[in-house]
């Protein structure tokens, strides 16, 4: 898939970086905690930043090939954009993550950083990194610092890549070579504790963004299930930053999993179903969730339409639907149609099961809208008359109505005729 649309994502790349300054992620991590590649959870790469402009051309994935580039480095956009197209077509190639990550020492000032479950991971050309590995016998961590040129984490390996820099301006800036070996660290002992790597890479985006003050998504990707935040946390303008990882992001139920994301959760302390306290939830934790395949958690992807407050009611809806009558797709075309009769999603048609991609081993539903014509709001309504004749009634109504103003406006001089006949 990367393949086909590589001509696409070179061109969509090259647009942004005529438009925007300089994007570029400060912090990417890769982790395999499995490198069988056999956990649905075993394999995770994210990136974030204080710096502006985090769009998803620094958390690449291959959902075909399940293998992430990461991009960042002091480098203007244009050798950056040709060291990420470089390293991709490597990787597609089959070449090794250290051959694919040395693509980066041609551009000057970037940094490239890819991996997955089974070809470990790499990372080349400008970096402050840690790379962290646990042995399967004893347990015994390893965090090995390294910077500029190359520095690999071996297929077969558990462990993990962390690069971390302070972005200039940033208030917490020099705080990131301390921040980043107690990540690695920590990263370690989650790995050796049996925690997976959607998990850890939640709890690095935490870390980092609270003590290093890198916190601006950026995303993050799940490498075997292909799952991925997508823009969920990048910046919706050009030259903004993304949403602060550190800060509330939702609220949610424990019980039927309901949720609502804020500022509109201010107005819920409750849940409108069974009346359960919601409970927040940061962005770090939506991260995680998002990208982890569990038995109670249901990722929702929406195609078709950009329009506001679409996506996450919809995501709200199919997540009630899926907990209340499990993966069916009639059940929830009916309830996402509900809501369109009820006015709770605006600008799109009715939806036919059909429209609803379910991929049941990574709890995955996809929903495919088809917009409303002329900017309407809402669909016609299904009337058991015929369009016709409802014109043809509409046209008399007209008739009717122009012959009444045309009574009123000429009143007087009617009744003067009319009395004047009688006479």
């Amino acid at each position: 898939m990367i393949k086909k649309r590589l001509p696409k994502v070179v061109l969509l790349l090259l647009v942004l970086a005529m438009l925007v300054n300089t994007a570029a992620a400060t912090c990417n991590i890769i982790i395999i905690t499995d490198p069988t590649g056999k956990d649905p959870n075993g394999a995770a790469a994210g990136s974030l930043s204080f710096a502006e402009n985090m769009f998803q051309s620094t958390f690449i994935m291959s959902k075909e090939k399940h293998f992430s580039v990461l991009s960042g480095g002091e480098g203007n956009q244009t050798p950056r954009l040709g060291a990420i197209v470089e390293t991709i077509k490597r990787l597609e190639n089959d070449e090794s993550a250290p051959n694919a990550a040395s693509a980066a020492s041609n551009f000057p000032g970037i940094r490239i950083m890819c991996g997955g479950p089974t070809i470990g991971a790499a990372v080349g050309g400008s970096f402050d990194v840690y790379v962290v590995t646990v042995d399967d016998d004893d347990g015994t961590i390893t965090a090995t610092p390294a910077s500029g040129g190359l520095a690999t984490l071996p297929p077969g390996q558990k462990g993990a890549i962390i690069h971390l820099r302070n972005t200039h301006g940033n208030p917490l800036y020099g705080s990131a070579t301390t921040v980043r070996r107690e990540t690695a660290i920590m990263i370690g002992k989650m790995i050796r504790d049996g925690y997976p790597a959607t998990e850890i890479l939640g709890a690095s985006f935490e870390k980092v963004s609270k003590n290093a003050g890198e916190k601006y998504g950026g995303g993050g990707n799940n490498l075997v299930s292909s799952l991925t935040t997508g823009d969920m946390f990048t910046p919706s303008k050009l030259n903004t930053t993304g949403y602060p990882m550190d800060e509330a992001y939702s609220k949610t139920c424990p019980e039927c999993g309901w949720s609502v994301s804020l500022p509109s959760g201010e107005n819920y302390q409750t849940c409108p179903y069974d009346g359960t306290a919601l409970k927040t939830i940061y962005a770090y934790e939506l991260m995680a969730n998002s990208i982890t395949v569990t038995k109670n958690n249901t990722n929702v992807y929406i195609y078709g339409t950009d329009n506001a407050g679409i996506s996450g009611t919809t995501k709200e809806i199919v997540q009630y639907s899926v907990k209340q009558n499990g993966y069916n797709t009639a059940t929830i075309a009916s309830a996402i149609n509900k809501a369109i009769d009820n006015s709770y999603l605006l600008g799109v048609n009715y939806i036919e099961p059909k429209d609803i991609n379910i991929v049941e081993s990574t709890r995955s539903v996809g929903v495919y809208y088809n917009p409303l014509p002329n900017h309407r709001s809402s669909p016609a309504w299904n009337l058991p008359i015929s369009s016709s004749i409802l014109d043809i009634v509409g046209s008399i109504q007209t008739a009717i109505g122009l012959i009444l103003i045309v009574l009123v406006l000429f009143r007087s001089t009617l009744f003067s005729s009319f009395t004047k006949k009688r006479r």
